[in-house]
């Protein structure tokens, strides 16, 4: 494949990551709602509920049904359901339209974080996966920061946090119609060998198993330790991710006595620190091991959240926030290249069962909730503390 041709292909597939960064708004749109409805944390915090479980019951049927349709027709299909999920509460905004909006964002970021991640395998040589990878989660972030912002202009400006869904709504019908112009058939039958085999056209090479495979053939894949180990790596480096994502403005209006437009600028911070992270990743992956970048990087998440629930002085609090942010920036491209690179023969069902454990960011969230009701913010951010020090654990299984 020549440099020219995977470039084309690789930069539709790397805007696909800026749609799966939306998936980012619930956590701003949880505090907005929690706001405008008058609901407790543990009601409030449903709302993500909605978006992760699906990750958990969608992610391995994902990936067998990539197998079928290929892994950029599932892409453009998840790209679809998150479109119509984006203008649902521009039609009616009520709670419960709200619950089936963000069921919808969470079925549709299924497709995408399970088939987005061995879309960009499939057009990036093997030597620089994780730096692909992890280029893809800085684009990620980039939409995650942004949101936050877009919001609160749109509160501001619009009259309401709403204004910022039409702008994601149009970003996703172009990516999904530049990704739909750029490449050939849908199946992988029709995909692997099309246009490239011949050094011309655009058409994806999709690797991985031929073979029909099944939801048990999946799960028996977590009998290897590693994988299981990296499957539950995934779980913890989501909940904190969510958990922060949801929890930081919450806890910068009750600690700090600050506005929800102004806390949740405090997400913003959190998005930019970890877009900046994702920057500096690249960087360092290029020099150091993926196990080096993941053990500091659990160390510096350790010792950041573990001091952030005693703080009270505004410079400090956002120090951490921004400590945290490059510390969450590169541990889930590194797991998921890991866990690839363990069986690539398996891309598919493997990429399955790591989206299945962005479930966690469900997991943890109810627990959150009711923790943050009866002893506050600074409680809930304790609680979270199970995940980097799991991960921190997890540091020794990462081969280099």
């Amino acid at each position: 494949m020549s440099g020219a041709s995977s470039y084309r292909q690789a930069a539709p597939v790397l805007l696909g990551f800026f749609v799966m960064g939306m998936v980012d708004v619930v956590g701003v749109a949880t505090n907005y709602a929690r706001s405008d409805f008058g609901l407790r944390d543990s009601v409030a915090n449903l709302l993500p509920l909605t978006v992760f479980m699906w990750f958990a019951l969608l992610s391995v049927p994902t990936g067998l049904l990539m197998n079928r349709l290929g892994r950029r027709t599932t892409v453009l299909i998840g790209m679809g359901i998150t479109f119509l999920a984006l203008l649902i509460p521009l039609v009616a905004y009520r709670y419960t339209v709200l619950l089936i909006a963000f069921a919808l964002i969470g079925i549709g970021n299924t497709l995408l974080q399970v088939a987005l991640n061995p879309l960009l395998a499939d057009v990036t040589p093997a030597a620089r996966l994780t730096s692909a990878l992890t280029l893809g989660q800085l684009i990620k972030a980039v939409a995650s920061f942004l949101g936050p912002v877009i919001a609160a202009w749109a509160a501001v400006v619009l009259g309401s946090w709403k204004g910022m869904l039409p702008v994601f709504a149009t970003v996703t019908a172009v990516a999904a119609g530049w990704l739909g112009m750029t490449g050939g058939g849908g199946s992988p039958a029709d995909v692997v060998g099309a246009g490239d085999a011949a050094g011309q056209g655009t058409g994806y090479q999709e690797t991985g198993r031929d073979a029909p495979a099944t939801v048990m053939d999946c799960l028996r894949l977590l009998k290897d330790k590693k994988i299981l180990a990296l499957f539950f790596g995934v779980v913890a480096i989501v909940g904190l991710d969510v958990g922060l994502n949801t929890t930081l403005p919450r806890f910068l209006m009750q600690q700090l006595k600050l506005p929800l437009a102004q806390a949740g600028l405090g997400t913003s911070l959190y998005f930019i620190a970890r877009t900046a992270g994702s920057f500096v990743g690249v960087l360092l992956l290029a020099k150091w091991t993926s196990a080096r970048v993941f053990r500091v990087s659990a160390l510096l998440a350790v010792g950041a959240l573990a001091l952030l629930p005693a703080q009270t002085v505004l410079w400090t609090v956002l120090l951490l926030i921004v400590l945290l942010g490059l510390a969450v920036a590169n541990v889930f491209p590194i797991l998921f290249a890991a866990a690839l690179q363990r069986t690539p023969e398996r891309a598919n069902e493997i990429s399955g069962l790591m989206i299945m454990g962005v479930s966690g960011g469900a997991v943890l969230m109810p627990v959150m909730g009711l923790i943050a009701d009866h002893f506050g913010q600074a409680g809930a951010l304790l609680f979270l503390l199970v995940t980097p020090l799991y991960l921190l654990g997890l540091a020794s299984r990462i081969s280099a």
